[in-house]
């Protein structure tokens, strides 16, 4: 509510005194929006690469190139195309925090103020994403923060080494803020200040009849005006396309799909999974015991039993033979997939002993023959085929452009079919053909058409969604300019129009509240005009509606409060289609004594506000102290550069 209070005394409050450091940490870092307060001069004596210096602290392009470029990932998370030049808004801001950052650390260094290494491991250890599972700091989950800011260490270390003084210098002079009771009665007591008045429309529509341009007239309307008639330059686009439809006709031949069959064979053979009982012993005599006592009948459980405990038997279900080779070895795997059903196995010497092995059961997977796989292959295969043929095109058409070839020549040697649209503004639309449409994977194609001047080389252009590629060149360019009068001399007659009855409508408004001031009611004063023109509608207010107000404020409630009584003005409306006029009839003055918790609020505000601008002031004494010096040269060359080539 007391911004109202603030906006009228144009006091430039901060918003980041009380921060925390972990929720600046964890919002990616971004940077409030700070006012500067320094006596920032010219940067004599410093390098080209130091854009600000404050007591031996420097900003660099380093220091504001990693701070944009953490700005420019925390905004991708939201708006996955922005890019430099749609966050510049955010350089002065993030300048000035890091000058702050750099003055409170000259001024904390001077004075030996302590920032020891014990304590920023302690802020450190308090950002969430720093701690493990268990939830204390974690090294490795430190580095993983790190990596994903993309940020040093270091980087982080003054950063909170900035926060801590910041912290710890300015919200003890920030505390002291205190609004003494009267200020706050009278403040209040202008927040319940009632005013009654009156208030007309006076609509541009009642002032048009009888207005008929002369040619002349018009003419030097349209003259005056050419800006507002301009057609945006047109471009026809030639297009040859590189896509599916020019390489539809190759296919895999069936000795290519043969080829291929043979050549992956495993993956088109059929699987055999296998259900194993297995016992490994230390000796081969033992393991031929074994062996010989289950394929004499015994289960492979019996076999084993006069060899003890070192003879237990295990069960593997569902094997491929790549798994077992795993388990058992390659030399006992080929064994076991080359038996059948029911077969004993073994002895077999492996890496952990003397293997025996039953197979309990064979289980044969699908796996496909030539004729069965023929299909799927040939699709592959000629996918594969017509994605070569696509770049083999587009290899041809720049190597043709490459060696000097124009447009015509180089789509012709490739026999592209071409297709030309008709003229188009940058955004794609027709003024002669409202119904054409570029189709939407073109989009890539305009935008390059649009960039080329008309002797450029073609440029080939990669299309969207797979879709291919484009070769475009300019078929016709027509420069910006505005529309001839005669086309067009219907909307210039109304144009016209309108401006002549905004400028008699804004003397009628004149002439009512010049008429109102002086003593006339303001429906006497609308009379006088002799035009039919809406009621006068009374108003009532108090001041407090518009310092509460959620949404936009009445242009003409705003009005009731800047006049004095009596007095009377008036204004455009925002929307346009006229004006309006207030006249203030009645001032009644609030009496805050009636409302002693608005008092308290309004006092609590004040005191806030007051805290904010003893902290502002103190960090503007902490940059003149640290002679702080600005190289606007370098600020403004690294911001263009920025901007232009995003380093």
């Amino acid at each position: 509510m007391l911004s109202f209070f603030r906006r009228a005394s144009k006091s430039k409050i901060g918003t980041w005194i009380m921060a925390l450091v972990v929720v600046a940490i964890m919002g990616g870092f971004a940077m409030a929006d700070i006012s500067n307060f320094g006596s920032g001069t010219l940067g004599f004596g410093m390098s080209s690469g130091t854009l600000a210096s404050a007591g031996g602290e420097t900003v660099t392009e380093r220091d504001m190139s990693d701070a944009m470029q953490r700005r420019l990932q925390q905004v991708r998370q939201e708006r996955g195309d922005a890019d430099y030049p749609s966050i510049m808004s955010d350089f002065s801001p993030i300048l000035e925090e890091l000058i702050d950052e750099r003055s409170l650390m000259a001024f904390a260094n001077k004075y030996d103020f302590p920032l020891s290494k014990r304590l920023i491991d302690a802020e450190i250890a308090q950002i969430p994403s720093t701690k493990g599972l268990n939830g204390q700091f974690s090294e490795q989950s430190y580095r993983t923060f790190l990596a994903q800011q993309h940020m040093t260490d270091s980087q982080v270390r003054q950063l909170l080494a900035a926060s801590l003084a910041r912290r710890l210098l300015l919200t003890p002079v920030a505390a002291s803020g205190h609004a003494p009771l009267g200020m706050a009665t009278t403040y209040a007591s202008m927040l319940l200040e009632e005013r009654v008045g009156d208030a007309a429309v006076i609509p541009v529509d009642a002032f048009k009849v009888g207005l008929q341009p002369t040619d002349a007239q018009l003419q030097q309307y349209y003259t005056a005006n050419r800006a507002r008639y301009m057609i945006p330059e047109q471009r026809a686009l030639r297009i040859a396309r590189i896509g599916p439809e020019q390489v539809a006709g190759l296919a895999a031949t069936d000795q290519e799909v043969m080829a291929y069959y043979n050549a992956n064979k495993a993956t088109y053979a059929p699987t055999d999974t296998r259900s194993l009982s297995q016992v490994v012993v230390p000796d081969q005599a033992t393991a031929n015991a074994i062996a010989a006592r289950a394929k004499s009948g015994a289960t492979l459980a019996a076999a084993a039993a006069p060899a003890g405990a070192n003879a237990a038997v295990t069960t593997l279900a569902d094997q491929t033979r790549q798994a077992y080779a795993g388990v058992a070895g390659d030399q006992t795997a080929n064994a076991v997939f080359a038996a059948a059903s029911g077969a004993i196995v073994g002895p077999v010497h492996s890496d952990f002993g003397w293997v025996v092995v039953k197979v309990d059961s064979v289980k044969a997977g699908g796996g496909k023959t030539l004729a069965q796989a023929k299909a799927e292959i040939a699709t592959k295969l000629s996918d594969e085929k017509r994605k070569g043929g696509i770049e083999e095109l587009v290899n041809k058409v720049q190597n043709a452009l490459d060696g000097g070839a124009n447009f015509t020549e180089a789509v012709a040697e490739a026999k592209l079919p071409v297709s030309t649209t008709p003229l188009l503004t940058a955004a794609g639309a027709s003024r002669a053909d409202p119904s054409f449409k570029l189709p939407a994977e073109l989009a890539p194609v305009l935008q390059s058409g649009f960039q080329m001047a008309q002797n450029d080389e073609p440029e080939i252009v990669t299309l969207a969604n797979n879709a291919g590629y484009a070769v475009v060149s300019p078929a016709e360019i027509v420069p910006a300019a505005p529309s001839p009068i005669a086309a067009i001399r219907s909307q210039v007659v109304a144009d016209w129009t309108q401006d002549q009855a905004m400028k008699r409508a804004s003397a009628a408004a004149a002439q009512v509240a010049s008429k109102a001031s002086s003593g006339l009611s303001v429906a006497d004063a609308l009379k006088s005009l002799g035009a039919a023109l809406p009621p006068v509608r009374a108003m009532t207010a108090r001041r407090i509606q518009i310092a509460t107000s959620q949404g936009p404020v009445s242009p003409a409630l705003k009005m009731l409060f800047t006049l004095g009584t009596g007095k009377s003005s008036f204004a455009a409306i925002p929307e346009g289609g006229g004006f309006f006029v207030v006249k203030v009839n009645k001032v009644t003055p609030g009496n805050a004594i009636v409302a002693p918790n608005l008092i308290t609020q309004v006092q609590g505000e004040l005191g806030r506000a007051a805290s904010q601008d003893y902290a502002e002031q103190f960090l503007a004494a902490i940059k003149r102290q640290m002679k702080l010096k600005r190289n606007n040269s370098a600020i403004e060359a690294f911001r263009t550069r920025l901007a232009t080539t995003g380093s």
